[in-house]
């Protein structure tokens, strides 16, 4: 099997990335990452037109989805989805639920961000001046990227502490066993994103990903560029040792310095000896999209997974 590099988390402009799917689909190209997973915050609108622009760019489209979820006190942890039926019909008006609260609170948000600027002095923000950085739905990247165009902030980073920190609403969760059975259920593998997110100490995290484990995730996203060499090998052994899937993912949004899509921490760059676990188990759970990875020549693991079993991943 020819190795060729990949990337599992990149969002478009469908959620809170400053690239369209097409856009995505030719930066990809032009990198040579023939794998790419489009994984929007809630949502799976930009999969259609990336699948359709990866078909003429020799770019093979992964249908993925990244939720906001709550697992006891902490909130908006993010699970991805991989292989799902993203055509699901009651999966898409759950998503759309998510999307008009979403679209509300970010409402809010600007309201709040526009306070501020006021009581600097300053010009509001208009509503069509942000949703000119998106998709029809307004996050706040798209806020931030209005902001330093206005002048009003030096970089991403200082446009979320000036303003956008200060002036956040909480978001609406999924709760992380009704996430992964939702998951499950549209035939997509579960897989914590980023985990250290959650918790960067050993002690804490280690527990938190077995509990998890019992409520049928599936994987965790070791390669990833929130974590640290040592957090990342620290991932790694978790994985092996419980039998979960290892993803690697840059989770590219198109406004983060120096972050390019296909690599990770240090340059490292992804690579497709982790596809065939996460197809076998996409094929488990019945998922409708197996044939998007079948054209790759993946080698699925033997002997299958039976019923109720495990998958074991060799080091």
């Amino acid at each position: 099997m020819r190795v060729m590099n990949i990337d599992l988390h990149i969002h478009s402009s469908f959620s809170d990335g400053a690239f369209t799917p097409g856009e995505l689909i030719a930066i990809a190209a032009q990198l040579d990452i023939r794998v790419i997973a489009i994984a929007d915050h809630d949502s799976v609108a930009g999969i259609e037109e990336a699948m359709l622009a990866g078909s003429g760019a020799s770019v093979t489209v992964l249908p993925a989805v990244e939720l906001s979820v709550q697992f006891k006190e902490w909130q908006d942890v993010h699970l991805l989805g991989y292989g799902i039926n993203f055509r699901d019909k009651q999966f898409l008006l759950n998503l759309d639920g998510f999307r008009r609260r979403r679209k509300g609170r970010n409402g809010e948000i600007l309201e709040r961000v526009n306070d501020c600027l006021r009581a600097e002095g300053r010009s509001s923000l208009e509503l069509e001046h942000v949703l000119a950085f998106a998709r029809g739905s307004i996050g706040r990247p798209h806020i931030a990227r209005a902001l330093l165009e206005r002048g009003y902030a030096d970089t991403v980073e200082d446009a979320f502490r000036r303003y956008l920190v200060p002036c956040n609403i909480p978001k609406t969760y999924w709760p992380m066993a009704d996430a992964i059975a939702e998951i499950h259920r549209i035939g997509g593998v579960a897989v914590l994103a980023h985990p250290t997110s959650i918790a960067k100490n050993p002690a804490t995290l280690g527990p938190v990903i077995a509990e998890l484990q019992l409520l049928g995730l599936d994987g965790i996203e070791v390669y990833n560029n929130m974590g640290w060499p040592l957090e990342i090998e620290f991932l790694r052994r978790t994985a092996l040792e419980s039998g979960l899937l290892i993803t690697a993912g840059s989770d590219f949004h198109g406004i983060e310095e120096g972050l390019e899509i296909g690599r990770g921490r240090e340059g490292m760059c992804f690579d497709s000896a982790l596809l065939a676990p996460l197809y076998e188990r996409i094929k488990y759970y019945g998922g409708k999209f197996t044939g998007i990875l079948e054209h790759l020549n993946l080698t699925p693991l033997s002997p299958p997974l039976p019923k109720g079993g495990s998958f074991k991943v060799s080091p």
